[in-house]
């Protein structure tokens, strides 16, 4: 069995300092920052910026995602199957994989065929997509494999993980907030140039209003070179300040085990697959609310110059949740804290689908909303680590699979991301929603109603019934804490010199 050396073993049981968490956590910042620019902007980018079908929207938005379903397993098992180098095993994917990603990030906001057929304009943004989604897939998935690798012990990873979901849950704070104070008001000068320009409430474009897009389109585009250097910023802390440290059974190696059956084992390990679950209908939940929140904000609620606020204001208190939430899992449990977090959106959701332009009602559901978004962002990215060491506490001989685990993972959160946002466009393409159109349908408004709160209601439901089937709780986590420090003492000694 490939070990590290004792050195290695060493720095793997001591203390994690606190430069290194925070240098981790801030390596997170472009995963979480672009994601949620593109969740809350990219459906309304496509609808009523770049003035695209609904159906063609929703093409490019689940057949992106689904490109995921071969990059990121394939991302992970080629990180597995990688050698370490003089720079170590995950982070030369990381420093390699940022400039494409910077790259194709600023193409996917951009409007290049603004005159060109639809088709182009189709394939255009379906393959800048898809490039993006690939290169994010190559700095992510490694990226997430680090928190095995860090050093440290139970107790440090998780709080490594803390310090990685409160940085990135600031990361979207600073991603959506760069992106909607840009790009907010401009959004808000369309609909108001669409009601009342030459008097008239007429659907169609104008001159006026075709002035107006020309200055939204200009603003996407100066948000995305702006996140693009906060990208490659945090890719450069990163490399700096963290440095791969190999564990008693993470010896950060060559896996010898062909894909196939790599994979079988790994989804036929039951509290992975209970997690994988759960934590696919929770996020899919939340980002069938997150990605119809801009259309609702606009077309129903009455507050089109506002939700850039209310998205910030959500931000900032899923940011600050973070800690508290950190305190009460490890006071209470992580599935405690997990329930208590996910229930907390769902009258949220209600009310806010019942309430009409009003601007403070709206600001303490999101306030209720941002609370529960941080247990999105911190429990299962918490849980994961234990399902790992459970799989390798129980498989001795299969090593150096903790990038496939947090591929499949990355995975399912894009996948979820992408069919939350195609069901969204296709149903609003089926209720009749049309770009150019000043007033919709009631279709439409019933429409945006349900997508808001019935829907992720219904998901978050079924996501309680799955975790409530997980089978690692404190008990078992203790019981994986002394096998896990019994084997690293028992190779120290394999290993006295």
């Amino acid at each position: 069995m490939d070990r590290p050396s004792l050195n290695g073993q060493w720095r793997f049981w001591m203390t994690l300092p606190f430069y290194r968490k925070l240098c981790y956590g801030l390596g997170g910042v472009p995963y979480h920052m672009t994601g949620n620019a593109l969740g809350f902007f990219f459906p309304i980018f496509l609808l009523d910026v770049v003035q695209l079908e609904p159906f063609h929207s929703s093409l490019i938005l689940f057949l992106g995602r689904a490109w995921d379903a071969i990059t990121d397993p394939a991302v992970g098992f080629l990180v597995s199957k990688s050698p370490r180098r003089k720079l170590g095993k995950l982070i030369p994917w990381i420093v390699f994989s940022t400039p494409f990603g910077v790259v194709f990030y600023c193409m996917v906001w951009s409007t290049p065929l603004d005159t060109g057929a639809v088709s182009l304009k189709f394939l255009w943004y379906l393959t800048m997509y898809c490039l993006f989604q690939t290169s994010m897939s190559c700095y992510h998935v490694p990226y997430s494999s680090l928190t095995m690798f860090l050093g440290g012990n139970q107790q440090d990873r998780d709080s490594a993980t803390a310090y990685r979901m409160g940085v990135e849950v600031f990361s979207t704070l600073v991603g959506s907030g760069i992106q909607g104070q840009i790009v907010g008001g401009y959004h808000a000068s369309m609909v108001k140039s669409c009601g009342v320009l030459n008097g008239t409430m007429d659907n169609g474009t104008t001159p006026g209003l075709t002035d107006t897009l020309e200055n939204t389109r200009r603003a996407y585009v100066i948000a995305s070179a702006v996140l693009g250097a906060l990208y490659c910023m945090a890719c450069l802390i990163l490399f700096l300040g963290v440095k791969e440290q190999p564990g008693p059974l993470s010896p950060l190696g060559k896996t010898q085990m062909p894909f196939f059956c790599s994979l079988r084992l790994i989804l036929g390990h039951q509290p992975y697959i209970w997690l994988l679950c759960g934590f696919l209908f929770m996020s899919l939940a939340f980002q069938v609310a997150q990605g119809i929140f801009a259309f609702f904000c606009t077309h129903v609620a009455g507050l089109a110059g506002s939700f850039q606020h209310l998205v910030l204001i959500m931000l900032v208190v899923a940011s600050l949740s973070i800690p508290f939430w950190q305190w009460f899992l490890v006071h209470f449990g992580k599935k405690t804290a997990l329930f208590t977090g996910m229930s907390l959106i769902i009258p949220a959701l209600v009310v806010i689908t019942l309430v009409r332009q009003n601007f403070l009602v709206f600001v303490c559901m999101v306030i209720l909303a941002g609370c529960s978004m941080a247990v999105l962002y911190l429990l299962p990215w918490s849980m994961l680590p234990d399902a790992v060491d459970d799989f390798r506490l129980k498989n001795l001989s299969c090593l150096n699979l903790e990038a496939f685990f947090y591929s499949f993972y990355v995975f399912f959160n894009k996948f979820a991301g992408g069919l939350s946002l195609g069901i969204s466009t296709m149903s609003l393409h089926f209720a009749g929603y049309r770009a150019s159109d000043c007033t919709h349908n009631p279709s439409v408004i019933l429409t945006l109603q349900i997508l808001m709160a019935p829907v992720p209601i219904a998901l978050l439901l079924i996501a309680m019934a799955i975790f409530s089937f997980y089978p690692i709780n404190e008990e078992r986590r203790k019981q994986m804490r002394v096998e896990m420090e019994a084997m690293g003492h028992r190779v120290e000694n394999e290993n006295p010199g």
